[in-house]
């Protein structure tokens, strides 16, 4: 333990953002860090607990106490040594993660958490500063091999932890870049690719093989994988985007959230769109549906690409700002989630259904929206009721941020022959085994689509099973 009072003394104190009015012209990175004294401090409030709820509420099982108390100490390596011992990337996790962990932590009782996720990122950052961090292939190599599908946040996992075991990965991945969603679905004021690049070359010096702009299914196909790899792991997300099947869907302007990141995040590195293609909120009023993690990202990319307004609805009701009796410690909290980009300038709106839209011309104009009330019928379950009269709102842009319902089935995964499960996921069994002989599936391509820690996890307890299936033991 650090400091047997710090919680005491030292009261919580995050790095914040930088200034609104210098973030939105520009995509660099909105979080500010501290000092290292100031994190020393920090790290320092972590109490040891006996029961660590931190690390119970950690899909990727971190030993919070252990490292805070490095970082306290100064020991930088010992600190590193043990967060990277459960998490391939804690320099991703420190900048996207939601923190189940600060939710979980004692101190969150009085609203006055550790600050876990950002004494991650700043370990992580001084260990690569210090040297600390440095490429460590494996002494020898077993001589089996295994192909990845997919380079998100479940597939680099995979590969890393097969590859420190001895085995030969090669990595496939459709785009002209590793990353994933990593890269292309989170702007670069949330996570800077140049972080994502920084750990690819120390798994390239490690003998992780990375091939892109192949598409399984189509530049490569199934049976020349099944033929010359002894296994294969399936990690491609969930990519099927939950479509909204109303009224004038089929007009201009009304796009998928993610087509909309993946257009600004390739602009902002000096790809060209074509001009028909380009998805452009400069100048427009912007209507985000869906109130999650995406679409706050859409909402602070709008916001750069100097939209006119914009204004973000859900259908579900406004949570609470504080925890209600129902929902107690150390639970995930349901209550409100305002997040930098909010803070730039959005209107946000709840309980608000999308009836149709309305254009001109063939061009999006108006969508019809209706005040809904949710009640619990006799059977316990949640039903919605519409209350009063539409209401048109004014738009000339719509990006749907509602989700993803299940992975991509045709082209690859069905030539595989593979079962699904009732939600339309990979069907896959307690070793993360398909039905398909040495196919293995990670991440949201089984799981359904979560959180980028919960695809670590993911990746590593699969890449445990895989070695199993190869070594026998």
């Amino acid at each position: 333990m650090g400091d047997l009072k710090g919680f005491i003394t030292v009261s919580r104190k995050e790095g914040g953002y930088r200034p609104v009015n210098e973030r939105i012209y520009d995509f660099g990175e909105v979080e500010q860090t501290l000092d290292f004294q100031d994190r020393k401090l920090q790290a320092s409030r972590c109490m040891d607990c006996g029961v660590p709820f931190c690390h119970w509420a950690c899909p990727v099982g971190n030993k919070m106490p252990e490292w805070q108390d490095a970082l306290y100490r100064g020991r930088l390596e010992e600190a590193y040594e043990i967060l990277h011992a459960t998490n391939t990337f804690p320099e991703i996790t420190g900048r996207i993660c939601p923190a189940p962990c600060e939710k979980s932590c004692v101190l969150a009782i009085h609203e006055e958490a550790v600050t876990i996720r950002e004494n991650e990122c700043a370990t992580v950052e001084m260990a690569f500063s210090h040297g600390i961090i440095k490429p460590c292939p494996p002494q020898k190599r077993t001589g089996k091999t295994v192909a990845v599908i997919g380079s998100g946040p479940a597939g680099l996992s995979v590969a890393d932890r097969l590859n420190q075991l001895g085995h030969l990965v090669t990595v496939f991945e459709k785009n002209d870049a590793i990353g994933g969603l990593m890269r292309y679905g989170i702007p670069d004021f949330k996570l800077n690719k140049a972080v994502i690049d920084r750990r690819l070359s120390i798994f390239e010096k490690e003998g992780i093989i990375f091939k892109t702009n192949v598409l399984a299914g189509k530049d490569i196909s199934s049976d020349d994988l099944l033929e010359n790899f002894d296994a294969v792991v399936l990690a491609m997300g969930s990519e099927q985007p939950r479509d909204l099947q109303v009224n004038g869907r089929e007009l201009k302007g009304i796009h998928f959230a993610m087509d909309f990141l993946k257009q600004s995040n390739l602009k902002v590195v000096g790809k060209e769109i074509p001009a028909g293609e380009m998805i452009d909120a400069a100048g427009k009023d912007v209507l985000v549906i869906g109130g999650g993690d995406t679409g706050s990202d859409c909402v602070g990319t709008a916001i750069r690409q100097r939209a006119a307004s914009v204004t973000q609805i859900e259908i579900l009701p406004k949570p609470p700002v504080k925890r209600e009796l129902n929902n107690p410690w150390p639970y995930w909290p349901n209550v409100l989630r305002t997040s930098s980009s909010h803070e730039e300038g959005c209107a946000r709106r709840w309980s608000l259904l999308t009836k149709k839209f309305l254009g001109q011309n063939g061009q999006v104009k108006q969508a019809e929206v209706i005040k809904v009330e949710w009640t619990k019928n006799e059977q316990g379950q949640w039903t919605m009721t519409e209350k009063g009269k539409p209401e048109l709102l004014k738009v000339d842009l719509v990006l749907l941020a509602m989700g993803f319902t299940q992975p991509v089935h045709h082209g690859f995964l069905d030539s595989l022959g593979l079962e699904y499960d009732k939600r339309g996921n990979v069907k896959i069994n307690e070793t993360n085994q398909t039905s398909v002989n040495k196919v293995f599936a990670a991440g949201d391509v089984a799981k359904g689509a979560s959180l980028v820690v919960k695809a670590i996890a993911e990746g590593i307890s699969t890449a445990t099973f895989v070695d199993a299936f190869l070594t026998g033991s």
